[in-house]
């Protein structure tokens, strides 16, 4: 995975974990789920960086 993700892959991604987890937020106004799903899209990136890094390490 890339360092950062661009835009557009990033709001793919924001849509599909809308849509995985609809029925869990879908009582949220708008802006919540949108903030929601932005901060679960900056996390999964953060963990995959680490990860690869950790790999990177243990390759060495």
């Amino acid at each position: 995975m890339e360092k950062s993700l661009s835009p557009q892959k990033r709001k793919k991604l924001q849509r599909m974990v809308m849509e995985a987890f609809k029925e869990e937020i879908k009582t949220l106004p708008a802006e919540l789920r949108y903030i929601l799903t932005d901060d679960l899209v900056t996390a999964f990136q953060n963990r995959i960086t680490i990860f690869q890094r950790i790999q990177t390490k243990t390759s060495l």
